[in-house]
């Protein structure tokens, strides 16, 4: 009766007021700590610094990647990886073997490229609706990876990112198992419709035939064009999800406010500290500022990454970090702000909620796997 009367006032303030509302408690907290016009210059010389040392170091690194992923598809090496991968489908992940292409496609590039190879009717021929729509949760689990790894490795850590992608890989079996339980629970007849039941008619492409020079040149020009899009594509992420984070993470400099970047309130890490033999037995983050990461790699895994170097500056990273950053990074990669709008192409909106609850545990599990198995190698 109680919740019922509290849910109709809720839903009779209008939403503007809402916003308003939590936007000015939020930046009046923070001016109070800081002072306005400590907090307006922090905040664009935070955006400023990021985009300048870190957006563009992505944005490097992205068009490098870009070329070299269309480099492995225009000489074959995504097919002979697929074809390495395609045993492990079925048992692991319950998805036919051609689903190993959307892995690879989506480790070299971003999360929708799983879905320009779903709307591909021969590629979607080979599964059933509940492994179909699973396809969200399966590719999310290695969007942007060779991104995540190279940039681990340029920070100065060489076997922690593996050990991270090895996590990325649980999380991804468990993520999918369990938006496939979920699809099956809420809909037992996707086990057997067909995800397209159009006849595939298989068109004879006639290639014009190029020089080796031509191929080469043109999957490199083209691949790092791709490398832009993406690198332009997680400037809002890096910019505005990043400097606030940061905002709320990083304290004081040593003198104080003073309007200089990277300083803050440090309300995360204090809300961090009350759990914080959470984190430390599941991740073995070492400091509470940490948990930044994770909470960052939520919404955009490149704003995460845009956190690393401040947090290697200041002392607070380690190899486990590293590792158990690397796996929820690829694993996450930006979920909550790309199943909604890939679920929607799809034409499976209404599953938005199962697949974001079964990345979120399936996220954790990547992180924790990271953070025991850093621990077993470091044995030896």
């Amino acid at each position: 009766m109680i919740v019922n009367f509290l849910r109709r006032c809720w839903q009779a303030i209008p939403s503007g007021i809402v916003c308003l509302a939590v936007i000015f408690a939020l930046f009046g907290y923070i001016a109070s700590v800081m002072g306005t016009p400590n907090m307006l210059n922090t905040i664009m010389k935070t955006a400023h610094d990021l985009l300048l040392n870190t957006v563009f170091y992505l944005m490097g690194i992205c068009v490098i990647t870009g070329a070299l992923g269309r480099l492995f598809v225009e000489f074959g090496v995504v097919n002979l990886l697929e074809k390495m991968l395609r045993p492990l489908m079925r048992p692991l992940f319950n998805l036919p073997g051609v689903a190993s292409l959307g892995a690879v496609m989506t480790f070299l590039s971003d999360n929708p490229a799983i879905i320009s190879l779903s709307q591909d009717k021969r590629f979607s021929s080979y599964f059933k609706k509940y492994q179909f729509i699973s396809l969200t949760n399966f590719g999310t689990a290695f969007g942007m990876g060779l991104l995540v790894i190279v940039f681990m490795v340029g920070q100065g850590f060489y076997y922690e990112p593996f050990i991270g992608l090895f996590g990325a890989f649980v999380g991804c079996i468990v993520s999918t198992r369990l938006m496939q339980r979920a699809i099956l629970k809420s809909y037992p007849q996707y086990a057997e419709e067909n995800a397209c039941n159009e006849t595939i008619v298989v068109e004879v492409e006639h290639k014009e035939e190029k020089t080796l020079f031509l191929r080469i040149l043109n999957s490199l020009l083209d691949g790092g064009r791709t490398g832009v899009d993406i690198g332009i594509a997680i400037i809002p992420g890096v910019l505005i999800i990043s400097t606030l984070v940061m905002i709320l993470t990083f304290g004081p400099g040593t003198d104080g406010y003073t309007g200089a970047a990277y300083q803050g309130v440090e309300a995360l890490p204090w809300l961090a500290n009350k759990v914080d033999f959470i984190f430390r037995w599941l991740f073995g983050f070492t400091d509470p500022h940490l948990v930044a990461f994770p909470i960052t790699a939520l919404g955009a895994v490149g704003a995460a990454l845009g956190l690393v170097p401040n947090f290697l500056t200041e002392g607070w990273i380690d190899g486990n970090a590293i590792a158990v950053f690397t796996a929820i990074g690829m694993c996450w990669s930006g979920y909550l702000s790309t199943h909604t709008a890939m679920l929607d192409s799809l034409g499976y909106r209404e599953l938005t909620s199962k697949a974001i609850l079964s990345h979120t545990v399936g996220g954790l599990v990547a992180g924790v796997t990271a953070h025991w198995l850093y621990i077993l190698v470091s044995l030896f």
